[in-house]
């Protein structure tokens, strides 16, 4: 990662995150239109998309215990959007590896939401 400070963070994580939104809105629109695949692109474009505004308001949280449920929903949204992915993939419903690249980006987010929570949990108790 380069140099950023704390502000050049947030904003890489939050351009990281709408990029992530954008893939899985692609990804959705070439699933085929069966009835399994339109339930499951309905569910992966909301889990799927709603970590960028949702990590938007964490940013505005009002209390670190505000902080850390917001990031909290990040994080279960994006456990939500693997496991839909994966069923892409277990469901053969494309031939691509791009959700298995999409995939990998979740395990990538779902560590830093992880390891941001953690950290904002021990600064909580320390204060």
């Amino acid at each position: 990662m380069s140099n950023l400070g704390e502000e050049g963070k947030k904003f890489e994580l939050e351009d990281r995150l709408i990029a992530f939104a954008v893939e899985i809105i692609r990804l959705a629109e070439e699933v085929p239109r069966t009835r399994s695949g339109l339930h499951i692109t309905g569910q992966l474009i909301k889990c799927g998309t709603s970590p960028a505004a949702n990590y938007g308001e964490a940013q505005s949280a009002e209390s670190s215990t505000d902080f850390v449920h917001k990031m909290k929903v990040c994080l279960k949204e994006l456990r939500e959007t693997r496991i839909w992915l994966k069923m892409i993939v277990k469901a053969k419903l494309l031939d691509s590896s791009r959700p298995q690249v999409l995939i990998q980006e979740s395990n990538e987010l779902i560590s830093i939401f992880v390891s941001s929570i953690r950290t904002a949990l021990k600064r909580k108790r320390r204060a």
